[in-house]
C-alpha cells in the first residue's frame, strides 16, 4: 500500500535560466506522479508537492543535483494523496511575492543582508534572556487566527504585497530599536521579509531557521508556539502536539476552531473558520462576500472544494 506524503522546501541561488529550469521541474513533476507548487525565479526555486514517498525521494535526489541546491531544508509531512488538484510549475519575479523583486540581492549563499537564523534553542535562549523581544509574524493574517508565537505582532495583512506598504507608512517604526524574529510556515517569506525590513531602519533582526515548522517539530506543545499551522493543502491545518487548543474560533457559534471552509459557491475563495458542527452549514449556503460579488448567481460547489489560495 502506497504511503503518501508531503514535501515543503525552498532555495535562494541565482537562477540564470528560470524557464529552463521551469521545464525540467514540470517533467520531474510529470515523470513521479507529483502534485502542487513549484515556484521558480532568478532568486531560485520554492515548491510544496505531494506523492508517494518514493516518487518525492526520487524527486527531491534529482532536484538536489542542480548547482546551488544541494543542501535544500526539506520539510516532510503526512499527506493524503489528495492534497493537492494538480501540478502548477510557474515562473515569477520573485519566489514571494512582495512586489519589490529588484530589492530583493541573492547570491550563492542565499539572501544577502538577512536576518540572523535561530534554531528552536537560539529562540528559546534569546527570549528567556531578552524583555523586549518581538515575534513578527511573517504570514498573511487570516493564517495568524489558527496559530501564532506567543505574543506576536500580526501585520494586518491580506497579501504579502501588503507587508511593504505597512512598514513604509511607519506602522512598526515603534520596534525599529527592539529585537525582531521574524517567522513564517517553512522560512521562505520571513527570509527575505528580514532583508527587507533591515533595509528599512530595523537595526537587529533575526528569522525562526527553517519557519514554524522547524520550530514546532521540536517543540510540540512545550515551546512559545501556539495553536494551529495554516497550510496550503486540503489538509487546511496542521497540529504538532495532541490535545492543542484551537485559537480560532467558528464564525457561527464562536466555538474553537482551527479548519477554514468556502461556502457552498462553487466560485468561492473566502476561507471561513468553522467548528465541526457548524462546517454543514457553512459550507451549503452562500457567504457575504460572494453574495456581493455575484448576486442571483449560486452554482453550487462539487464534492471536491476548489483550490485552497497559493501562498504568496
Amino acid at each position: 500500500m502506497a504511503t503518501y506524503k508531503i514535501v515543503l522546501f525552498y532555495g535562494f541561488t541565482p537562477l540564470a535560466a528560470p524557464e529552463s529550469v521551469r521545464l525540467w521541474q514540470q517533467a520531474l513533476g510529470e515523470r513521479w506522479g507529483l502534485t502542487g507548487r513549484v515556484v521558480v525565479s532568478r532568486h531560485g526555486i520554492n515548491a510544496t508537492l505531494g506523492g508517494t514517498v518514493e516518487n518525492l525521494k526520487q524527486y527531491v535526489r534529482t532536484t538536489r543535483q542542480h548547482p546551488g541546491l544541494e543542501h535544500i531544508d526539506v520539510k516532510w509531512s503526512d499527506g493524503t494523496g489528495a492534497d493537492f488538484p494538480r501540478l502548477s510549475v510557474k515562473v515569477r519575479p520573485e519566489l514571494v511575492s512582495f512586489g519589490v523583486p529588484d530589492e530583493v540581492e541573492v547570491d550563492e549563499r542565499g539572501v544577502v543582508g538577512g536576518g540572523v537564523p535561530l534554531g528552536p534553542d537560539e529562540v528559546d535562549a534569546l527570549v528567556a534572556e531578552r524583555d523586549d523581544v518581538v515575534f513578527f509574524d511573517g504570514r498573511n493574517a487570516f493564517e495568524a487566527e489558527i496559530g501564532r508565537f506567543k505574543g506576536a505582532v500580526v501585520p494586518d495583512v491580506r497579501t504579502t504585497r501588503d507587508f511593504i506598504e505597512q512598514i513604509d507608512s511607519g506602522t512598526f517604526d515603534h520596534l525599529k530599536d527592539r529585537p525582531i524574529v521574524t517567522y513564517c510556515t517553512g522560512g521562505v517569506r520571513c527570509e527575505v521579509l528580514s532583508a527587507l525590513m533591515r533595509k528599512r531602519g530595523f537595526e537587529e533582526v533575526y528569522q525562526v531557521a527553517g519557519g514554524i515548522v522547524r520550530y514546532a517539530e521540536a517543540r510540540g506543545a512545550d515551546g512559545l508556539w501556539e495553536g494551529s499551522l495554516y497550510v496550503f493543502d486540503e489538509r487546511r491545518h496542521v497540529e504538532f502536539a495532541d490535545g492543542v487548543e484551537p485559537l480560532g474560533s467558528c464564525v457561527v457559534c464562536s466555538a474553537p476552531a482551527a479548519r477554514y471552509e468556502n461556502c457552498g459557491d462553487a466560485s468561492c475563495r473566502t476561507l471561513r473558520l468553522a467548528c465541526a458542527e457548524c462546517t454543514p452549514a457553512v459550507t451549503a449556503g452562500r457567504c457575504e462576500a460572494c453574495v456581493a460579488e455575484r448576486p442571483g448567481s449560486f452554482v453550487p460547489r462539487p464534492t471536491a472544494r476548489p483550490g485552497v489560495p497559493a501562498a504568496v
